[in-house]
């Protein structure tokens, strides 16, 4: 399909990467992060940026205990889905809300904070209020799949490296007065977390997709091609002929790395 006349829509990229992204995440830090967790009288849990619910599915069987989950988004109709689609074996409520203005009142008397693909979507200012809200209120956080820049493909081809150079500046992009992490985002984010006496401990949670993730590496490939365009106009005109030759390739396999960190606040 052309790249100027596909359309994706978010909840259907959400379930479409949830299989790829539960076998990504960092089950070391997981389990790290349980022990921790344990013996406490029962866990109250924010999502932040929860999406259609993948990370609360995916970590609820994974931690303790009894537990209530809260989760935020901005979108409604996101919102309701990840309410509903949460397992019967914790309580849930949502809360329709920008998570950037959360600060550590809000917080109070939270477990733990998890997130899932979202520290590259702030600006280091978001960033660092979000740290300080959570390191003052001694709550340990958890956040996964952050894009660090890197991604690998078998077989290669010529204009792999130009696109995903101009993709990492996408990233970095500033919209709407707002410059995006990115790739920069786990470094900073560690760095802040270090700053406020916070234990982190990071790891690399990589997508491997391959031959059968089809359907998942057609949809990334043209959202990655789509946002190198966007930076770099000039490789439009090669757009079409290099998705044409990377989703007809029967053996492609691509490796999207992303890292996880775990932050256990002074205290906490």
């Amino acid at each position: 399909m052309p790249l100027s006349n596909r359309t994706t829509y978010p909840a259907e990229w959400l379930a479409l990467r949830e299989v790829a992204d539960g076998a990504a995440r960092s089950a070391e830090l997981i389990e790290s992060l349980a022990g921790h967790l344990a013996g406490r009288p029962g866990l109250i849990i924010r999502d932040l940026g929860c999406g259609i619910g993948s990370m609360g599915r995916w970590l609820s069987g994974q931690l303790p205990g009894p537990q209530h989950w809260i989760l935020h988004d901005r979108d409604p109709g996101l919102l309701s889905r990840a309410v509903a689609g949460m397992p019967r074996t914790v309580t849930v409520t949502g809360e329709l809300q920008d998570i950037t203005r959360l600060r550590a009142a809000d917080l109070s008397g939270t477990s733990l904070v998890t997130a899932s693909a979202l520290l590259d979507l702030l600006t280091a200012d978001e960033l660092g209020a979000l740290i300080t809200a959570l390191t003052e209120a001694k709550c340990p956080a958890v956040f996964a799949l952050s894009v660090v820049g890197v991604v690998e493909f078998e077989p290669e081809d010529a204009l792999d490296a130009e696109l995903g150079k101009a993709f990492n500046a996408h990233q970095r992009r500033t919209t709407d007065g707002r410059r995006l992490l990115g790739p920069d985002a786990v470094d900073t984010a560690v760095a802040l977390f270090e700053q406020h006496g916070a234990v982190v401990r990071r790891a690399a949670s990589p997508w491997r997709l391959a031959p059968s993730d089809s359907a998942l590496i057609t949809e990334w490939l043209h959202g990655w091609v789509a946002a190198a365009v966007e930076h770099q106009p000039d490789l439009a005109e090669h757009a079409d002929a290099y998705l044409e030759r990377r989703t007809t390739d029967a053996d492609l396999r691509v490796l999207v790395q992303h890292e996880d960190l775990l932050a256990l606040p002074a205290g906490a």
